[in-house]
């Protein structure tokens, strides 16, 4: 440190003076406390209005925009004589521009209030509610009101498929038992998908297995009892199944409505799978009987003619069947009993797939199984 005053830099003049800068047109001049007053009335954070009386020593600022009413604030604490009653100092907000000291902010202008909104309905998935209500109708309900039938009839493929299963059983049943097994698996096993596809429940994989798995256990019991005790090898896998189909749909978790619905299709399902074994427990050549007259029944049902006129037909061509059969197979006239009865069975189980206008996997099931099926218990009694 030194006592010695600082030199001037090389080139500096101490007495030059500086450049004049122009200067801004003048302002009202306004006092001190004037201006420290408006300066607190914009950086009050309130923003309730119509409180108070404005100042009345303000001078409005001809130039620029009055500022608006706000509430009053203590005043803040500058370099003003001391007064018993000038508050305590307070934190105070970053200050502003002197020039916005004299007009409202940008953002202080209340924007237009919005319009409230509508409130939006609810998306319920539905289309808009209308009085005539849902005009979407299933071609059952509207042949029915327009006065015509909601039966459609498999046609002549299915009967043709179930002509050639006919006659596999026809064939295999003088053969053997185990011969017999295989047409009637699939028998059971097109019966149980096609039952419940007619009444409108697919997929139901469980209730399918568990009237296949029926069905397969009524043919295990009767290979193993023989056709001698054929009536207790089918009724006790019958009553057995009912009762298992009905202990599952109480554990079930669904409505009551459901539950006794699938608890209807199950058992009618298992029920038809278990007498299609009734041809396992029947006597060969009245299978063989039974199941040629139904091909040829089912053949006759499905040519184009009147309804009358074909289910006469069927039961002519399905009773000469039996008669050509029975004297092949020694049962002589008993065959063409056999083989009416049986057709009549058929045409039930083919009236049955018919009805209220199935689609197309029915009539490849169903339409075809049901003939057969429906004719077992027949076949069985007959023998």
């Amino acid at each position: 440190m030194t006592n010695q005053p600082y030199e001037p830099y090389e080139g500096y003049d101490p007495y030059q003076q500086p450049p004049q800068q122009p200067q801004p047109p003048a302002q009202p001049q306004w006092g001190y406390d004037e201006q420290q007053y408006a300066t607190q009335q914009w950086q009050g954070q309130t923003w309730e209005t119509q409180t108070h009386t404005p100042v009345q020593g303000a001078a409005a600022p001809t130039p620029m925009t009055a500022a608006p009413e706000t509430a009053y604030l203590p005043p803040q604490s500058y370099e003003r004589p001391y007064t018993a009653e000038q508050p305590q100092p307070q934190p105070q907000p970053r200050s502003q521009q002197p020039s916005q000291a004299f007009g409202p902010p940008a953002s202080a202008a209340a924007p237009a209030p919005a319009p409230a909104p509508t409130p939006a309905e609810p998306d319920t998935g539905y289309g808009p509610a209308t009085l005539a209500g849902n005009a979407r109708v299933t071609d059952a309900q509207r042949a029915r009101l327009e006065g015509r039938s909601p039966i459609i009839e498999p046609g002549m493929q299915p009967a043709l498929l179930t002509a050639l299963l006919g006659l596999l059983l026809a064939v295999a049943a003088p053969i053997s038992s185990y011969a017999l097994v295989v047409p009637l698996v699939i028998l059971q096993a097109v019966t149980a998908a096609g039952w419940f596809r007619l009444n409108g429940m697919w997929p139901a994989r469980q209730g399918i297995a568990l009237a296949f798995l029926g069905g397969v256990t009524a043919d295990v019991a009767v290979l193993v009892a023989g056709r001698d005790q054929a009536p207790a090898a089918i009724l006790g896998p019958l009553g057995i199944w009912v009762l298992l189909t009905l202990v599952l749909q109480l554990r079930s978790h669904a409505d009551p409505d459901t539950r006794m619905y699938g608890l209807m299709a199950t058992v009618a399902s298992s029920a038809l799978a278990i007498i299609a074994t009734g041809y396992l427990g029947a006597d060969p050549d009245a299978v063989s009987v039974g199941a040629a007259a139904v091909a040829v029944a089912v053949l006759a049902r499905a040519l184009p003619l009147p309804i009358a006129a074909s289910v006469v037909v069927s039961l002519l061509a399905a009773a000469g069947a039996g008669i050509a059969v029975g004297g092949m197979t020694g049962l002589g006239a008993k065959g063409a009993l056999i083989g009416a009865a049986a057709a009549v069975c058929a045409l039930i189980g083919h009236r049955a797939a018919s009805y209220d206008y199935p689609s197309r996997f029915v009539h490849f099931t169903a339409g075809v199984a049901l003939p057969l099926t429906a004719a077992a218990p027949v076949v069985w009694i007959l023998h």
